[in-house]
């Protein structure tokens, strides 16, 4: 269905929009660059020659190459240059009535054949494509930031999109050097839901007084083996993308406790506290700051560590339980997509699953709270002495 000469466009021109532009050009591909704000195209045109100057630099690639990616990237404010596109690729705010109107434009006055993409990283495809008369041809085709380094692509058909277009997004997406997986349209997808306890518990640790941040990123860093700990990643992220995604799965599982936002983490947004863009978070950023230091306890980071990862395992499993994605294509997608240093399932085969089961058991006991109910599939498999590898 696509081939080196397939045209790409890529609705939206800011920081993920461009980076997946920049993808595609470096792939090969003549790119379409859409936006109404002139500015904001400049910028980006401008942001893509900094971009190979300095991996011409690194010598990553040579200015031959640099100057072809630059040739095979146009940049317009009309949509009507999407014509000749063979796929489009919406980069643009998480908002789904804004979405399906650009759907819907997009649609009359591409082809037929011309399949339309959402980058979107936790709105509901079969939604979006409800716009469209012909909405089989829709899909979910979500990068990570930055799209030009991070490797993992979620691959998200939605209710009605054709089976072949979510195979073919998927072997075109592969041929641009990315790993894909494939996921069911649910809120959040794989990375988005399945981490949102990475978030969520250490919140409730700090909540409760039982670690404060420092600890908690300390502990989650020297014992769990991540690279950052969940405070200086909401941090990095940026409260008004993390908490909003974690608002929009928690509403679109109907309040499901186990998606509970964190007030703490509220009261930073509405403070306009957005983490190190704003210079202040759950850290201060400013000159002349202090670092706080950690507790070092090595009994309490082994429980903070236990806690927060017992629960993104039971996550996991449930997302496995519910035939949202494959045991592989989770491990792989939370390896891939956050960097975790193992995949959950196979580091739940690790510690075994009867201890898992036995710490949720222990937390639902003390809380009686349904956020700390185990996985159907983690009782029976832990029951039935399986693992999943």
């Amino acid at each position: 269905m696509f081939t080196k000469d397939s045209v790409i466009g890529i609705v939206g021109s800011g920081a993920m929009g461009s980076g997946i532009a920049q993808v595609a050009s470096t792939a090969g591909h003549k790119t379409i660059v859409y936006d109404t704000n002139a500015s904001a195209l400049e910028k980006a045109k401008i942001s893509l020659k900094t971009s190979l100057s300095k991996l011409v630099e690194k010598q990553k690639i040579t200015e031959e190459k640099a100057q072809s990616i630059l040739s095979l990237t146009t940049y317009s404010n009309s949509i009507n240059d999407f014509k000749s596109c063979d796929l489009i690729i919406e980069a643009i705010i998480e908002n789904s009535e804004v979405k399906q109107a650009v759907f819907k434009e997009m649609e009359s006055i591409t082809s037929d054949t011309c399949v339309l993409a959402s980058n979107t990283s936790s709105l509901s495809i079969t939604s979006i494509a409800s716009a469209c008369l012909h909405p089989e041809k829709v899909i979910g085709i979500h990068f990570f930031n930055p799209a030009t380094l991070m490797p993992l692509v979620e691959i998200i058909p939605g209710v009605a999109t054709n089976p072949s277009i979510a195979n073919h997004c998927k072997e075109l997406i592969n041929s641009w050097g990315k790993v894909t997986v494939m996921a069911k349209d649910t809120p959040g997808f794989i990375v988005n839901r399945v981490a949102r306890p990475f978030y969520s518990e250490a919140l409730r640790i700090y909540d409760e007084q039982l670690a404060d941040m420092a600890t908690i990123d300390w502990a989650m860093r020297e014992f769990g083996g991540f690279k950052m700990g969940p405070f200086e990643l909401m941090d990095l992220i940026g409260h008004d993308v993390n908490y909003v995604v974690t608002e929009t799965v928690w509403k679109q599982f109907y309040y499901d406790p186990r998606f509970k936002p964190s007030l703490t983490q509220k009261r930073l947004l509405e403070a306009k506290f957005l983490g190190k863009k704003s210079g202040r978070g759950f850290y201060d950023y400013r000159d002349g700051a202090s670092i706080p230091e950690p507790k070092k306890d090595e009994t309490l980071a082994k429980y903070i560590v236990n806690r927060i990862l017992c629960m993104l395992i039971n996550e996991a499993c449930d997302t496995n339980y519910l035939g949202i994605a494959s045991a592989d294509d989770i491990d792989l997608a939370m390896t891939k997509g956050v960097n975790y240093p193992k995949g959950l399932l196979k580091w739940a085969d690790e510690i075994g699953l009867p201890v898992i089961l036995a710490t949720l058991n222990d937390l639902y006991e003390e809380y009686q709270e349904d956020r700390y109910r185990a996985c159907v599939l983690l009782k029976q498999m832990a029951k039935q002495g399986k693992r999943f590898y």
